[in-house]
């Protein structure tokens, strides 16, 4: 088992994603969507769980490995005594069945290469039966089948009760792997070329990242956070996954162990606004027609998160089959903060949706009149405690943030009629609501004494979330309650020269074992607000060291262990790659250039 979630790799067809270690190895890999069952599983287990592991006889870890420039294709070389081999992997976008593509290539000398599968059916519980036909390996286990071919053809032997085939590559030659998943009720799908697929994937990736407008610093880790998010994207409907995983842990050991494949409507409003100022309008659409099929409905019933394809019952339950990354348990699938109340999300479409009406994204016909329903139901909500956006399990309260995104709300359709003529709506009605939700922040949610705003009503807590009290546009940076919140968080909360959530040592409102490491997007709100309120130098100081936080390949986790020096949480996570792209935006935009 890989010791580090860093060690990983990810390599996806915008439907679903795989992690490939450093020893050769696919970890991971759900099949056919992000939130299927997990065929390989070894992530969260052990061998048996299911794994894919391409490497040269009796190595280990690789030599080095890279993206090839603006694709998601990855190159892992290995350096042996009789030569050096390179594998090559992707998953091409399908036409309608997934495919793993792993090509093996002799660089020098003549070298042994070993393939070890073992496929393992819902999260590594069920064993397929494996035959022959047609020249593939074919396993098969109830609703699942997938058909493993070699070009040209190796010798197979099943052994502990895996798939192995052991031959060797002189410089200049290849052997190609395709493993293909399809209901197995259904005939194979036709074959695909895996050196075409290659090429059209290296090709159609960067002529996606040539549309990136972003020509700042570290613009090579803005586009790979771009591609990251696109990886992350389910094609079919745009909804944009949290992360490609579940239950990679919070802490090393603990229970902060949850499942991120689904879409939350938290990072609706961010990761329009860095799609959008990046250039990518087609997929800020989509995004925003996924957002808009998922809220449908009453505005009472709003989640905070659905899945990919707007589905509402994410039931958590537990895996007690798997012992979790490096021992950590519970492994969780579904996620059980479904069912919570979050007002804060009320803030976030309605901003979402005013930014995309504001960037000249075509509006729906319906738009209007869902927002307007969103409003009548917060004028009698919103004085409820809620979970808030850190999905607390300690029982609810009166979250500032929470407040603010209201206000949000609000303002956003305030601004919205004053704005577009023919459109309906109570303004004077939403002004005194704006003007009311203000006023009740700034009196109970502020800490004169500390001048601070705090966690929630009452509180001496703090919440990192409070940095967007500028950047919504609740308050000015250069309003001294701003200023002073942007110190007293970086001082109370800050961690190793980066930032945490809140302080879970002493919370009372977690309902869950301390600790955890920096909060990533935490992190680059910080320096958005260091920024803002005139601190450039520090902001960027602050970007390069989080931008140099990044693994070998530019991919960054949910949050990082200053102490440990290691990942933490759910990986690749869009969170935090939607705030390295707008952090970088906001520093280095258009009018920060230079």
């Amino acid at each position: 088992m890989n010791a580090r979630i860093e060690d990983y790799a990810l390599i996806g067809d915008e439907q679903t994603a795989a992690l490939v270690g450093r020893d050769g190895s696919i970890d991971w890999l759900c099949l056919p969507r992000f939130d299927s069952g997990a065929c390989f599983a070894r992530l969260l287990g052990d061998e048996d769980h299911g794994h894919w592991r391409i490497a040269p006889q009796g190595a280990d870890t690789c030599t080095r490995r890279a993206y090839r420039p603006d694709t998601l294709v990855l190159d892992t070389e290995w350096e042996t005594p009789d030569g050096t081999v390179r594998v090559t992997d992707l998953m091409p976008q399908r036409d309608r069945a997934p495919d793993v593509v792993r090509i093996v290539e002799g660089v020098s000398g003549r070298v042994t290469v070993r393939s070890t599968l073992r496929l393992r059916f819902d999260y590594g519980s069920i064993m397929p039966w494996v035959r022959r036909a047609d020249g593939h390996r074919v396993a098969v286990a109830g609703p699942d089948s997938a058909w493993l071919r070699a070009e040209p053809a190796v010798r197979t032997w099943g052994e502990d009760f895996g798939t192995h085939c052991e031959f060797t590559v002189a410089e200049g030659e290849r052997v190609a792997f395709v493993l293909t998943w399809h209901p197995s009720h259904e005939r194979r799908p036709a074959l695909v070329d895996p050196y075409e697929a290659l090429e059209s994937s290296v090709t159609d990736w960067r002529r996606w990242a040539r549309r990136c407008r972003y020509d700042g610093p570290h613009r090579d880790a803005v586009v790979r956070s771009l591609i990251t998010l696109k990886a992350l994207t389910y094609a079919p409907t745009g909804g944009i996954v949290a992360a490609a995983t579940t239950s990679l842990p919070e802490r090393p050991g603990g229970v902060r162990n949850w499942d991120y494949r689904y879409c939350w409507l938290r990072d609706s409003t961010l990761t329009l606004g860095a799609l959008l100022t990046a250039g990518y309008q087609e997929e800020a659409a989509a995004w925003r027609d996924w957002l808009l099929r998922a809220v449908a409905g009453d505005p009472a019933d709003l989640q905070i998160m659905y899945g990919v394809a707007g589905e509402r019952r994410l039931p958590e339950m537990e895996v007690p089959w798997l012992p979790g990354f490096a021992g950590s348990a519970p492994v969780r699938i579904g996620n059980g903060a479904v069912d919570q109340l979050q007002l804060d999300v009320y803030g976030e479409v309605m901003d979402s949706l005013a930014l995309a009406r504001d960037a000249g994204l075509s509006p729906r016909p319906h738009m209007w009149a869902m927002q307007r329903s969103l409003m009548q139901f917060l004028e009698s909500a919103w004085q409820q405690p809620d979970e808030g956006l850190w999905e607390v399990r300690g029982g609810r309260q009166q979250f500032v943030h929470s407040k603010v995104m209201v206000w949000v709300a609000a303002d956003r359709a305030v601004r919205t009629l004053e704005r577009y003529d023919g459109l309906q709506g109570d303004l004077k009605r939403w002004r005194e609501l704006r003007d009311e939700i203000h006023r009740e922040v700034c009196e109970k949610g502020y800490d004169a004494e500390r001048n601070t705003f705090t966690q929630y009503y009452g509180s001496r807590e703090l919440d990192a979330a409070l940095l967007l009290i500028p950047r919504v546009g609740f308050l000015p940076p250069d309003d001294p309650r701003v200023v002073g919140t942007v110190d007293a968080i970086r001082d109370d909360l800050g961690h190793g020269g980066f930032l945490r959530r809140y302080d879970t040592e002493d919370s009372v409102v977690d309902g869950l074992p301390s600790g955890e490491g920096a909060f990533l997007a935490c992190s680059f709100w910080l320096a958005d607000a260091l920024h803002m309120t005139g601190r450039k130098k520090e902001a960027r100081e602050l970007f390069d060291r989080l931008v140099g936080l990044a693994n070998d390949v530019g991919l960054l986790a949910e949050e990082y262990d200053p102490v440990g020096g290691c990942h933490l949480g759910n990986f690749p996570q869009a969170f935090s790659h939607i705030g390295l792209v707008n952090t970088a935006l906001t520093l280095y935009g258009d009018d920060e250039a230079g």
